[in-house]
């Protein structure tokens, strides 16, 4: 039997949302609509035809929701503001409704003991700049910095830790090249040019909130890093998993930490495009100092050569004809062994300890924050109105002995942010998959804490990690 662990004193435990899986209230006070809202009403895009126009409801239920927080004993809250609730045309002046709501929620967390930690895109493009073309075309990068700016000024006084992207891969290859998130293109080129739009959007966002937060203002960025092992030995698995750790990975750490892109990257794709829509000087404001870098994490990535043995299974993206890996069809992807989650993805925690080995090794001078890490599991209400899900505690609780080693390791990881707090809309998924501590009933918006819940409330507040 494993024995407990202590985390460092000042680890930092929190939870995670995203405003469109969340906030409902998808027409009030001026909110227009995002990318979401048109990809979800379109049929056959969301199963079960599923929106976000009420999700948790959290809009109008917030005050019951961080009540819960603190309940639970969180140091942290990490949450996204809605580009369109904030300025719905993606330009102008800044809807102060909207900004209310956002101030209203700080608030209130500050006044919990809470600290907010505010990610300026979870996806939810306003639709007005989709219009104009969307992440493809620079303008965008130029609209989202001015966004930050009134994010900033409005929220800088309350909220010290701002993240400006949360996993821009998502944003830009399932949303312009596989099209199983909105808006829904297919389009390899388009998501290339996405990727460095994303990139330089980052930066610009880094420049406008350095200059609006006091002092001691952190910013950073979340991606989803990919841990992408080969399925052999063999030397053409090797370069399979060079392929994709090079779309799915350097081509944000690249010119986000090292302010380039990766040659074997350019090379890989010179057959789509020459990447002339890189100018010059976007390297240099893309390569911003960072506070800390997120880091969110679910399971590894297992690849080889298209053709090698093994069963060629989909890469776990969602079902489409269209691939979100631009000139990467010499790669096959595989299921990993082991057990897996509702979404079919393998439970495998060395994955996260690896990746967080690397990326220490990789930038050993940036603090790292685990700001997303949970597991869906078919969670139900019993009888007595208890939600057990023993599955979810087991992930947890491998996973934070990952980081607990890593750590031990060298690695400078400074906090972690279970996924989610809420059961909620799961994109594409709908209402279908259940990734919260806190079982929602959605005909009610009844919040029900789960079993695992009340163990990540005692892991945060001791920091204490107990045996398994």
């Amino acid at each position: 039997m494993d024995g407990a662990r202590t985390f460092p004193r000042d680890f930092l435990w929190g939870s995670a949302t995203a405003s469109y899986q969340i906030e409902g209230a998808a027409a009030e006070d001026g909110r227009t609509p995002s990318i979401w809202d048109t990809y979800a009403r379109t049929p056959g895009r969301v199963r079960n035809g599923d929106t976000g126009d009420i999700a948790t409801d959290h809009y109008h239920r917030w005050r019951e929701d961080v009540a819960l927080m603190a309940d639970l004993g969180l140091g942290a809250y990490r949450f996204s503001l809605a580009w369109p609730r904030i300025q719905p045309t993606g330009r102008g002046p800044a809807v102060q409704k909207g900004l209310d709501f956002y101030r209203r929620l700080v608030d209130e967390l500050l006044a919990k003991g809470i600290k907010p930690v505010a990610t300026l895109y979870h996806w939810d493009l306003p639709q007005e700049i989709e219009d104009g073309g969307g992440w493809p075309e620079r303008v965008t990068a130029e609209r989202f910095a001015e966004y930050a700016a009134l994010a900033a000024d409005a929220l800088g006084d309350r909220v010290t830790t701002w993240t400006t992207l949360n996993e821009p891969w998502c944003s830009a290859f399932l949303g312009y090249g596989s099209g199983v998130h909105a808006p829904g293109r297919t389009d390899p080129v388009a998501a290339l040019r996405a990727a460095h739009h994303l990139n330089l959007a980052h930066g610009m966002a880094v420049e406008a909130l350095r200059d609006r937060l006091p002092t001691g203002g952190q910013c950073s960025v979340t991606l989803n890093i990919h841990h992408v092992r080969p399925l052999t030995d063999d030397p053409a698995d090797a370069d399979a998993v060079r392929r994709i750790d090079a779309l799915a990975n350097r081509v944000f750490t690249g010119p986000m930490l090292q302010g380039e892109y990766p040659e074997d990257l350019l090379k890989d794709t010179a057959t789509l495009t020459d990447w002339s829509f890189v100018r010059d000087g976007d390297l240099r404001q893309i390569n911003q100092p960072l506070d800390f870098l997120g880091v969110n994490y679910y399971t590894p990535t297992l690849v080889s050569e298209a053709g090698s043995t093994g069963s060629h299974t989909s890469d776990g993206h969602g079902n489409s004809s269209h691939s979100p890996w631009p000139a990467a069809d010499k790669v096959a992807f595989h299921q990993p062994p082991g057990d897996t989650t509702a979404m079919g993805w393998a439970v495998d925690p060395t994955g996260l300890y690896d990746l967080l080995r690397r990326l220490a090794s990789d930038f050993p001078r940036l603090p790292l924050v685990i700001t997303e890490n949970g597991a869906a599991f078919d969670d139900y209400a019993g009888p007595d109105g208890q939600v057990n899900d023993p599955g979810r505690i087991a992930y947890l609780r491998g996973h934070l002995a990952a980081v607990h080693q890593a750590i031990a390791d060298g690695a400078d990881v400074r906090g972690y942010f279970l996924w989610s707090l809420l059961d909620n809309f799961e994109w594409a998924h709908g209402y279908s998959k259940r990734f919260g501590t806190v079982y929602v009933d959605y005909p009610t918006g009844t919040r029900i804490p789960k079993a695992s819940a009340r163990w990540y409330s005692e892991v945060a507040r001791t920091g204490v990690l107990p045996g398994a």
